[in-house]
């Protein structure tokens, strides 16, 4: 070969390795972001809940998205087509319902957490005996949920009827629309007992426990949660990592108790 031939082959060579270097090194396109995961859940788990999509996604990248209301508030939402990934109430006979309706996915569905009745007071008022008879006495209100649509004011009708005092607590009783609300109305001191759930009073400086049902008066309280047929990719690991010990111990402080 002679010397310019030599010469041309040579710079050829050496712009075809510095094409090859040059992809070689550039930098690989970003990753396509994750999309986020749609909860809609009991208003009774907005602080844990809040709390545990703020840690999944500082660890895994993955949004998070939480829609709060009543059980029976989000499951006919659910029902109408609201664009959730995971559905998580309060008790079992609304997911029943979305069950029924074909709005869970099959084989999703699980016992995630239990939780107790508590009654509660604002923190500054001054019980004289038993609650309920002093409520009777001084001609107070009592709040629960809505029993028709809230479960926690279906689980106090359960327990005040075990209890033989829903009869006459009937000029007493006022609804609220949901758990938060009930424990908002005797924080501001528009009722003066209320029946929320333990974890609504734990951690609550608005409200404290006066009573608590015995054993055999206290409702079985379930929440159960599942896949909708419309679930992303990603939802699966976060409702599995929702059971894991790590998430199991948030539950725990916020009140709840996770359940195997």
């Amino acid at each position: 070969m002679s010397g310019p031939s030599r010469r041309s082959a040579l710079a050829g060579l050496l712009l075809a390795a510095g094409l090859l270097a040059g992809v070689a090194c550039s930098p690989a396109p970003a990753p396509r972001p994750l999309p986020p995961v749609t909860v809609f859940a009991a208003a009774s788990l907005t602080d844990a809940l809040g709390e545990l999509a703020s840690v999944y996604a500082a660890r895994t990248g993955q949004v998070v998205r939480l829609s709060f209301a009543a059980s029976g508030q989000v499951a006919r939402q659910v029902e109408a087509g609201a664009p959730a990934d995971i559905v998580i109430l309060a008790d079992r006979p609304w997911m029943d319902r979305l069950a029924a309706s074909g709005r869970i996915a099959p084989g999703s569905r699980l016992g995630l957490l239990g939780n107790r009745l508590v009654l509660v007071a604002a923190p500054d008022a001054r019980i004289e005996g038993e609650p309920l008879d002093w409520l009777k006495r001084t001609g107070g209100k009592l709040v629960i949920g809505d029993p028709d649509s809230v479960p926690a004011g279906a689980y106090a009708r359960d327990w005040l009827k075990k209890a033989g005092r829903w009869d006459e607590l009937q000029s007493s009783l006022v609804t609220a629309a949901d758990v938060r609300a009930v424990r908002s109305f005797v924080a501001r001191g528009e009722a003066q007992l209320g029946v929320v759930y333990r974890s609504d009073a734990t951690g609550f400086a608005g409200v404290r426990v006066v009573q608590e049902p015995p054993p055999a008066e206290q409702p079985e309280i379930v929440y159960p949660a599942a896949l909708t047929p419309m679930a992303s990719p990603a939802a699966p690991a976060f409702l599995r990592w929702l059971r894991t010990s790590e998430a199991g111990a948030v539950f725990r402080r916020h009140g709840f108790e996770p359940l195997s």
